[in-house]
């Protein structure tokens, strides 16, 4: 049986705001919801498990609270993907690796976590895992952040390294990514060098716009407050009093993790994100960050948080399109498992 909700008193500018143009809004809940929503006037109706349907009517009754001005997409997004995290974690629905070594099932989690004073005024955790990852930043000297696109690892680093410098808890704030190609072959680029591996680090400046605004970086740079770097010109540094971030760390050998790690100075918290699953190293090489999981889990002072599709923040269908991804390889290491390949014969 469908469940129906009537606004009243009924608010039409209301009403237009939460549905969105052509009912943008409403089609953007359906799908992710997977539930069919019918408006007439101020009466909705939803189709579909009852469950469902009345996570539906309390993200209708949120955002009609938030609608006395127009509702961004990604507005609208963000609430979807919170309201589907919050069923996930309400129902207990964890990834088997959800956990780790230093991060049990059981352990509380404060729902509102630690807020980030950055130029995204009280910028916080928006799914548990978030907030976790949060609490696990603040609380330890070496985090890793590992998880699928869209989950908020790289950025919410960034915004604690922001948070950092602004309370003048470290100096100076350094990121740094392998320069690996995803895929492709960029060829010759012409300029110096910043300018040779700025398109491998344009991530990492989008996020410091974002959070400090443009002026504020640059004058940031000139100062040498921040420094944005490959990784390769790591090697050979002590950092001290430093929020340091290795972004897109499974495209990192073992040697270069190794190195990474051990360049931790006095006074400095450091950040590890990646994305097991999108590895873009040559057939073959190991992933530093994949070493660097089984060899430090048992390590006293680190902290690992994982990330699953139901912690992806951008367009719900970038969770859909992750979970499709592990599905097939889930069904490629099944098939593997049962039908491996032959081995010669002795000679």
């Amino acid at each position: 049986m469908p469940l129906r909700h009537t606004f009243s008193p009924p608010d039409n500018q209301r009403l237009a705001h939460l549905c969105g143009p052509m009912d943008e809004h409403l089609r953007t809940i359906e799908a992710a919801f997977q539930v069919v929503l019918v408006r007439r006037g101020e009466q909705f109706r939803v189709d579909g498990p009852k469950t469902r349907a009345q996570q539906v009517i309390d993200l209708l009754e949120a955002l009609y609270a938030q609608a006395g001005r127009p509702l961004p997409p990604e507005t609208v997004q963000l609430a979807v993907a919170q309201a589907l995290s919050e069923d996930a974690r309400r129902r207990g629905r964890r990834s088997p690796t959800g956990t780790d070594a230093t991060q049990r099932a059981e352990e509380p989690v404060d729902t509102e976590g630690p807020v980030l004073h950055t130029r995204r005024a009280d910028l916080q955790g928006r799914t548990p895992n978030q907030v976790r990852y949060l609490q696990h930043i603040m609380g330890h000297d070496l985090s890793f952040g590992i998880g699928p696109a869209g989950t908020g690892k790289t950025f919410l680093a960034v915004a604690c390294a922001v948070d950092a410098l602004e309370r003048s808890a470290v100096q100076r704030i350094i990121l740094t990514r392998p320069a690996v190609e995803a895929g492709e072959r960029l060829g010759f680029l012409p300029g110096d060098l910043s300018q040779k591996v700025d398109p491998y680090l344009r991530p990492l400046y989008d996020a410091l716009y974002d959070l400090m605004g443009f002026d504020r970086v640059t004058k940031a740079f000139e100062k040498g407050l921040i420094e944005v770097a490959p990784l390769a010109f790591m090697r050979g540094r002590t950092l001290n009093h430093a929020f340091v971030i290795l972004d897109e760390a499974q495209n990192t050998t073992p040697e270069q993790m190794k190195m990474f790690l051990t360049r931790i100075g006095f006074g400095t918290k450091a950040v590890v994100t990646g994305d097991v699953s999108q590895i873009d190293l040559p057939k073959g090489a190991r992933s530093g960050l994949i070493e660097a999981q089984r060899i430090l889990k048992d390590v006293k002072g680190i902290a690992i948080t994982r990330f699953t599709s139901t912690d992806v923040v951008r367009h719900p269908l970038v969770a859909r399109i992750v979970e499709a991804y592990d599905r097939a390889q889930n069904q490629a290491d099944s098939s593997a498992s049962h039908h491996p390949e032959p081995t010669a014969p002795d000679a």
